[in-house]
């Protein structure tokens, strides 16, 4: 499928030239190079400084060539057991046909699970008492234990810090918005990517996270949910959310079968769903590192009760750095859930440094692959770009990603700006709002769909970048 109405040009013209030694200096292209800019574009900040990255308050881990080390295998590591997450609606009756029990009852366990949000034996009381503590110690192992949560916008904004069966911790986020509850999961604990910008990443990967202990924290969140825990965003932050994208949302373009989705579940006081109702693999770790495992996941989240949760693909974000190949993989999924490409900056002079992955695949190679995700599902592509002071947030760099959005077609993507938020032990900060007023408007001038996104929870480190999981 191509629902795109513009030819798609060659790479060679898809890909504008450079000037590349101007922009590692940090200055414009030169007039009349690949990146002209509009009438009195670029100049207008031309006086502000060009930082480059550089770790601060830790040592970034480097290979045996001087560049930032990139982990993409997981160590060898013992394995969670085996969960009814991890296994097919049919795998799960055969196992129990194994252990000598009727095919019926895992079914049952499975509506438990992912219907009424229980791994509690006690509360199965249509399962058989002499049967049911074995079912629940074959089928259900406790996967995530919580350690702490921690609350803020007024209720709304909740982070689950989670210890899992070797003692790895994972963070996720849930969050109440004005018609939706988002919640942003970990696929990984820790991340080999090496971004300096990210705490998660300033940790290096530990191990994959398994299908079912993915599963598991959107679950554990929904039975938060049914307690009542989430409270309503107030009036204040309503009226942020509509200036402000919301994490995972693009409102511009956002399907009506999602909002309808997203309604399901709703109560009367019309309040909002009560269970979460769109996801964003943009907490610890990168997805497509974990491939298999967060498509797995993936499925038993879209499975209708009993085999899943029953949720809508289009309320599930996958997130990634730009693992080209995976990208790919991804768009032969021949499902619509939402792909989000986070650039963050469209130059390979600062993309390599910013994103380490750069150095394996270009940051036209990864648009390149997003725009073959668009091309192959119909689905449009969301650009994650954090603002960082003085370092990718000029505006030729607006101009740049514009000319390179657009020489692939039109209406195929939406840009998410986000202001960077802050990591121990950096004195990185986000653009200032003017700066990333003008960043957003140079970029909606240039034809280019845009909205500033939502920072919610950063006061409890819970925003995009900030994930570490730490017990202190």
């Amino acid at each position: 499928m191509s629902p795109s109405k513009n030819p798609r040009p060659e790479p060679s013209s898809s890909a504008p030239k450079q000037g590349s030694a101007r922009r590692a200096a940090g200055q414009p292209p030169a007039t009349g190079g690949g990146s002209k800019a509009p009438a009195g574009g670029s100049n207008a900040d031309s006086s502000r400084p060009q930082i480059r990255p550089k770790a601060e308050g830790w040592q970034q881990p480097m290979d045996a060539e001087g560049r930032p080390k990139l982990q993409f295998a997981q160590p060898k590591v013992k394995q969670p057991p085996k969960h009814l997450a991890d296994m097919t609606l049919d795998e799960r009756v055969t196992k129990a046909k194994e252990l000598g029990i009727s095919g019926f009852r895992a079914k049952q366990l499975s509506v438990h699970y992912f219907r009424h949000y229980t791994a509690d034996p006690d509360q199965m009381t249509d399962l058989p008492a002499e049967t049911r503590e074995q079912l629940v110690e074959e089928f259900l192992p406790p996967l995530l234990t919580e350690v702490r949560r921690l609350k803020t916008d007024d209720g709304a904004t909740i982070k689950f810090l989670w210890r899992l069966f070797d003692g790895a911790l994972v963070e996720s986020v849930l969050m109440r918005y004005r018609s939706r509850i988002t919640l942003c999961i970990s696929s990984q604990c820790g991340c080999g990517m090496n971004c300096p910008f990210c705490a998660t990443g300033q940790n290096g990967l530990t191990r994959n996270m398994s299908s079912a202990e993915i599963v598991d924290q959107i679950v554990q969140a929904n039975r938060a949910i049914a307690a009542g825990e989430l409270d309503a965003p107030n009036a204040a932050e309503i009226a942020e959310e509509q200036d402000h994208a919301a994490l995972g949302e693009e409102t511009d373009f956002a399907d009506s079968e999602a909002s309808a989705a997203a309604g399901k579940g709703a109560s009367s006081s019309g309040v909002g769903p009560q269970r979460v109702s769109n996801i964003v693999f943009m907490g610890m770790g990168e997805p497509l590192a974990n491939y298999k495992r967060v498509m797995n996941a993936v499925r038993r989240m879209v499975d209708p009760a009993p085999e899943g949760l029953g949720m809508s693909a289009r309320g599930i974000t996958i997130s990634t750095v730009g693992l080209v190949p995976a990208i790919r993989k991804l768009a032969d999924e021949n499902l619509p859930i939402t792909f989000a490409l986070s650039l963050h900056a469209p130059d390979d002079e600062l993309r390599d440094e910013l994103i380490p992955v750069n150095s394996r695949w270009k940051a036209d190679e990864a648009i390149d692959a997003a725009y073959h995700y668009y091309e192959t599902t119909g689905r449009r592509v969301s650009i994650e770009y954090a603002l960082i002071k003085d370092m990718n947030d000029h505006l030729w760099r607006a101009e740049l990603l514009a000319e390179k959005l657009n020489a692939r077609g039109r209406g195929w993507v939406h840009v998410n700006p986000i202001p960077l938020n802050p990591t121990p032990g950096s004195i990185w900060t986000s653009s200032e709002p003017e700066v990333m007023r003008a960043f957003v408007n140079r970029l909606e001038s240039l034809g280019v769909p845009t909205t500033l996104r939502d920072t919610r929870g950063k006061e409890i480190d819970g925003a995009c970048g900030q994930l570490a999981a730490a017990e202190d």
